[in-house]
């Protein structure tokens, strides 16, 4: 047991020592204008799309629910951070000079994003309790009309800008590089891509996940068992939309102009294709599909509106010819343990 546990204990040294060496490249890199602005959105993207993909994930597929409405999340998320940004790091429409000064943007710019977290998840709650009832399609219908109804609250907001939009995050940035010229968007959102992958692994690993997956096998034997399935269902809608919010408050925070349109059901949509794609429940599927898919998006943006005839009839040949998805219900480790063992030869010499 003791050297199992070193073993595993030496893995997830050296997964953050690769982790930390990866960001720290990156980022490097960007700082250096070795990726140009567009290479680094694709990063950028690349990782707010893992995030919001792993967040549908927990709702989708770790608990086998029916989540349609997912993008309203992330706006609250983006309007929550976007307004406190302005009002706390930058001069802005709301107060004639900002709160604090900017060199405070450094180390309070993650919890500007989380707290857009916090009421991301607080807003998940409110579609959490009367899920407690219902399933599938009943609960598709509960959240696009949640993602219709927060749109349309934004949209006749006049203090967040209504339709016209929002704009003037990227005036946090800017006071960030003042004080220390670095890359600092491309570096927040690899910090939290690490920190959300790690957290949902965590959080899917303990009592508390595997409560949340007998929900998806079998709500009443759950029950039945002692699970407390709406405690689950509250969890599960919470962590899911607050990591969307997150993912919504960097989003904001890398365009630097958001609107209600940019978190429409159009949006929600990407989520579902992500999570379809990757694999219901594999956390690696949802990193893997998200990867794929925002290089598939920038692959086909000549194409502009055509590119959504494209992205459905994906979907539909992964649903005819790979329902399962990329990875199915697996993730990397397993994956690569059975790859081994098929070219070791142990899993050939059965009949």
């Amino acid at each position: 047991m003791s050297l199992s546990g070193n073993a595993g204990s030496k893995q997830k040294t050296i997964a953050v020592f690769i982790t930390a060496a990866f960001i720290v490249l990156i980022t490097v890199l960007s700082t250096l204008g070795v990726f140009n602005q567009y290479i680094q959105t694709v990063i950028m993207s690349v990782g707010i799309n893992i995030i919001f993909a792993a967040s549908l994930n927990i709702v989708n597929g770790y608990m086998g629910e029916f989540s349609c409405g997912h993008a309203g999340f992330m706006a609250v998320g983006a309007y929550v951070s976007s307004v406190l940004s302005m009002i706390l790091f930058t001069e802005n429409k709301f107060f004639d000079s900002p709160l604090l000064p900017p060199e405070s943007s450094i180390p309070l710019f993650p919890v500007v994003i989380l707290v857009g977290g916090v009421c991301a998840a607080v807003t998940g709650l409110l579609v959490a309790i009367p899920s407690f009832k219902t399933r599938d399609d009943y609960l598709a219908i509960i959240t696009i009309a949640s993602n219709y109804i927060i749109m349309t609250a934004i949209n006749n907001m006049e203090v967040v800008g209504a339709s016209r939009g929002l704009m003037g995050m990227k005036n946090t940035i800017r006071a960030m590089s003042q004080v220390v010229p670095l890359a600092w968007m491309v570096l927040w959102v690899l910090l939290f891509v690490a920190i959300s992958v790690v957290a949902i692994n965590r959080l899917m690993n303990s009592v508390l996940g595997k409560g949340i997956s007998t929900i998806r096998y079998d709500e009443i034997s759950a029950e039945i068992m002692s699970v407390n399935t709406n405690r689950m269902k509250l969890l599960a809608f919470c962590f899911s939309s607050g990591l969307a919010g997150v993912a919504g408050g960097l989003f904001a925070h890398m365009l630097g102009f958001i609107n209600p349109a940019s978190f429409n059901i159009m949006k929600s949509t990407e989520g579902m294709v992500m999570v379809y794609l990757g694999g219901m429940g594999s956390l690696s599927g949802s990193v893997l599909s998200a990867v794929f898919f925002t290089f598939l998006l920038q692959i086909l943006q000549p194409l502009q509106i055509l590119k959504w005839v494209f992205i459905p009839l994906l979907l539909i040949l992964l649903m005819q010819f790979r329902p399962e998805g990329i990875m199915g219900n697996k993730e990397l480790p397993y994956m690569w343990a059975q790859i081994k063992a098929r070219f070791s030869g142990n899993g050939g010499g059965k009949k």
